[in-house]
């Protein structure tokens, strides 16, 4: 392996390794409250247009270290998507209740 290939390696995995205590941290509280919904989908957008960079190149560097943070990324984005509209159901039935109630 030359050296150009070790530094895009290093590169992705210091890139990846960044990410996982945020994704592990998910994971465990099941929460994503304080990410961004916008932050998420540009994320996963960007990952897996590198991913597909590096087939269209051929390079390896790129494909691994992005799609094991795509794997990481993408359930988080699920969970934010089903967690959001949950949350909007129970505001759109809190606030039904409240017109109802007169308030």
């Amino acid at each position: 392996m030359n050296y150009i290939a070790v530094v895009g390696f290093a590169a992705g995995t210091l890139c990846t390794l960044a990410y996982l205590p945020q994704a592990l941290h998910s994971f465990r509280t099941k929460s994503v409250r304080d990410i961004s919904l916008a932050m998420l989908i540009s994320l996963n957008l960007g990952l897996l247009l590198w991913v597909a960079y590096g087939f269209l190149i051929h390079s390896l560097p790129l494909i691994l270290p992005n799609a094991v943070t795509f794997l990481l990324a993408f359930p988080l984005l699920v969970m934010k998507l089903r967690f959001n509209a949950a949350t909007n159901d129970g505001l759109i039935s809190e606030s039904q209740k409240a017109v109802e109630a007169g308030y």
